[in-house]
């Protein structure tokens, strides 16, 4: 049996699964304080005591190399509660097993990569826009890191035309973040982007953001799938505008595959972060990068 969990800034998802990396149980814990939320984990993983290894995706910025003072913990957050604090380092406290430990988006974009939309690919991107926008890099079955973890939900974009809104990310105002994730719709309009029409305005304007950015990612990267996820991207029509706005864009500079098969959705759902944690619990046994079976 393998561990997973998905710290998130509303809620950690905790979860145990089995060899194949199914779900055998699973709770949600909401994100409060770090002592309070810990027992909480420790109460639901102390019920499985034969588990081998456990896998951690956190919401972030958060300290992964190893060579750092920092490794493992959660750092520059806006959570105060949670800044500087040595996440892993309390959860090793009680558990003797192999973690591992990367970004929400990494263990999301891990799970897609080994049995979701790009399990037939040996590169990919996932990028979830939600709350806040983050993303991951996977390239022949390796996360991409270096000095730090990637920030892609941070690179500064370009307005649209049509759109004078000045950002809301407390760091960069007009990055892909601040321009495009939920809370910025929010603050343009007054309500929740849920609440607005599939046929506003403010969809292709988003999608002109993302493609942005994908574009950028695709030339950097090139990696063979694009997979988005995230609570915007549930509106029906978001990813074909991004398509279309990314063709338009990229205008046939570089060859991509289909785009309907290249800038797809995420295959797990809700569920890809869960399983990328017990990917990522099954890789830690030998700390190495498995190759796909």
């Amino acid at each position: 049996m393998f561990g997973a969990i998905e710290a998130g800034g509303t809620k950690f998802v905790c979860a145990v699964g089995d060899e194949k990396f199914q779900i055998v149980d699973k709770t949600s814990i909401p994100t409060t304080y770090p002592e309070g939320t810990l027992q909480k984990i420790f109460n639901f993983f102390d019920g499985y005591r034969n588990l081998k290894a456990m896998g951690i995706g956190s919401f972030g910025p958060i300290g992964t190399n190893k060579k750092s003072e920092t490794y493992g913990y959660i750092t520059s957050t806006p959570k105060k509660n949670w800044r500087n604090f040595n996440l892993l380092g309390e959860i090793k406290k009680h558990y003797s097993i192999p973690i591992g430990w990367t970004t929400d988006v990494n263990a999301a974009c891990l799970g897609e990569y080994q049995v979701g939309s790009a399990s037939a690919n040996n590169s990919c991107i996932y990028l979830t826009v939600g709350t806040g926008i983050g993303g991951g890099a996977i390239l022949d079955g390796k996360i991409v890191e270096g000095f730090g973890h990637t920030e892609m939900g941070h690179i500064i974009i370009r307005n649209h035309t049509d759109d004078d809104f000045e950002g809301v990310c407390p760091y960069h105002k007009n990055c892909l973040e601040g321009l495009a994730a939920g809370p910025s719709i929010e603050k343009r309009y007054g309500v929740k982007a849920q609440n607005l029409g599939a046929d506003h305005r403010i969809w292709r304007i988003i999608a002109y953001y993302l493609a942005q950015a994908l574009v950028n990612y695709t030339l950097i990267l090139r990696p063979e799938k694009i997979i988005l996820g995230g609570g915007v991207m549930d509106q029906p029509r978001m990813i074909d505008f991004v398509r279309e706005e990314f063709s338009l864009l990229l205008a046939n500079y570089v060859e991509t595959p289909d785009l309907v098969s290249y800038i797809v959705t995420p295959a797990l759902g809700n569920n890809a972060g869960i399983t990328g944690g017990f990917i990522l619990a099954h890789r830690s046994l030998s700390d190495i990068n498995f190759a796909k079976e």
